[in-house]
C-alpha cells in the first residue's frame, strides 16, 4: 500500500498566499464548534475523533516517504498508531506493557518478507515504519490522556487555544518585526520565513494566551484545581516554545520528500499531519506538566 504523496509547487504567489489564508481562517471556522464539541462530550466520542484525524495522518506520513523510494508498511503503521492511542483509554489493549514489543515484532516480520519478496531498502522502510507509529502514537496518546486526567477538558482547551494563539502571535510578530527591523531566519533550512521575531511571539502570546485562558476557566474547575491563571501562563509558555519542535519535524519530512503539504484533507491546510503537527507536542506538553504539578503539590 503505497499512498501517492499529494505534490505542490514549493514557491507561490502573494495572491495564492491570500487565498490559502481565507481558506485557512474558513475552515477554522467551520470546524471549531465541531472540536469543542469532540472535547466537551469526552469518552468514545472524543476518542473517535483524535483517532480519525490520526489515523489519516499516519497514512499521510507513509506517503511522504514514497518519493524517496521507501516502502513504508502503511497498514501496520496505521494499526500501530490506532491500538497505541486506544490503549491510553481501554488499558486491556496494552497487553500488559506488551503491546510495543508487539508492534516491533510485527513490523521487523512485516519487512523481512518485505525483503526476500524484493524489496531493496527493507532495513530503513523498517525503521521509517516504526518511526511513524511510536511518533505519532506516544505523542497521539496525550489526547486522551490530557483530556482522562482531573480538570482535563478546561487543561484540554487552555493547551488548544494556547496553540492558536501562539500561532498567531508567531505569524503577527514575524510580518510586524522579523521584516521591519532585522530579519533573523530562525531555521532558514527547514522554513525560511520563520524567524526568531516570530519565535519571541509564539513565546509571548502563547503564555499570555494560557494565562488568559485558564483565568476564564476559573470558575469552572474551582480554586483546588492546579489549572489556574499562573499554571496556565507557564503551560501556554510552554507550548509555544515546544509547538515549533512539531511544526518544524514536519516540515523536515516535507522538505526531503520535496512536497509542500502532506496531504489535501482540508482546503488551505493541507493535510491532517500539516495541521497536527505542533498539537502532537503541545498536547503531551501540557500533559507532562500537569503530571510535575501533580508530583510537586500531591494534592
Amino acid at each position: 500500500m503505497e499512498p501517492a504523496p499529494a505534490v505542490r509547487p514549493l514557491a507561490a504567489t502573494e495572491a495564492d498566499k491570500q487565498a490559502e489564508l481565507r481558506d485557512r481562517l474558513a475552515v477554522s471556522v467551520l470546524l471549531l464548534p465541531f472540536v469543542f464539541l469532540l472535547c466537551q462530550v469526552g469518552g468514545w466520542l472524543y476518542l473517535s475523533g483524535v483517532l480519525a484525524i490520526l489515523l489519516v495522518a499516519a497514512v499521510e506520513f507513509g506517503g511522504l516517504f514514497v518519493p524517496l523510494h521507501q516502502r513504508p508498511a502503511v497498514p501496520l503503521l496505521v494499526a500501530g498508531v490506532g491500538l497505541l492511542v486506544a490503549a491510553q483509554q481501554f488499558p486491556v489493549l496494552d497487553l500488559g506493557g506488551g503491546l510495543p514489543v508487539l508492534i516491533v515484532l510485527a513490523v521487523l516480520a512485516w519487512h523481512l518478507v518485505d525483503y526476500e519478496r524484493g524489496a531493496p531498502t527493507a532495513g530503513t522502510d523498517f525503521v521509517v515504519t516504526l518511526a511513524g507509529i511510536f511518533y505519532l502514537g506516544l505523542l497521539g496518546r496525550c489526547f486522551v490522556a490530557l483530556r482522562a486526567a482531573p480538570d482535563g477538558l478546561w487543561w484540554l482547551l487552555t493547551v488548544l487555544g494556547s496553540v492558536f494563539l501562539a500561532d498567531t502571535g508567531a505569524y503577527g510578530f514575524g510580518r510586524a518585526f522579523g521584516h521591519r527591523f532585522i530579519h533573523r531566519p530562525f531555521a532558514p533550512r527547514l522554513s525560511p520565513k520563520k524567524t526568531w521575531e516570530g519565535f519571541a511571539g509564539s513565546v509571548l502570546i502563547g503564555a499570555l494566551g494560557g494565562g488568559l485562558l485558564a483565568l476564564i476557566w476559573q470558575t469552572a474547575v474551582g480554586p483546588a484545581s492546579y489549572l489556574n491563571w499562573q499554571s496556565g501562563l507557564v503551560v501556554g509558555a510552554l507550548v509555544g516554545t515546544f509547538g515549533q519542535l512539531g511544526d518544524l519535524g514536519v516540515s523536515m519530512f516535507k522538505r526531503q520528500a520535496g512536497v509542500k503539504d502532506s496531504g489535501a484533507l482540508m482546503a488551505g491546510h493541507g493535510g491532517a499531519l500539516d495541521r497536527i503537527d505542533s498539537w502532537l507536542v503541545a498536547m503531551a506538553v501540557g500533559y507532562y506538566y500537569l503530571q510535575l504539578l501533580s508530583i510537586i503539590f500531591q494534592r
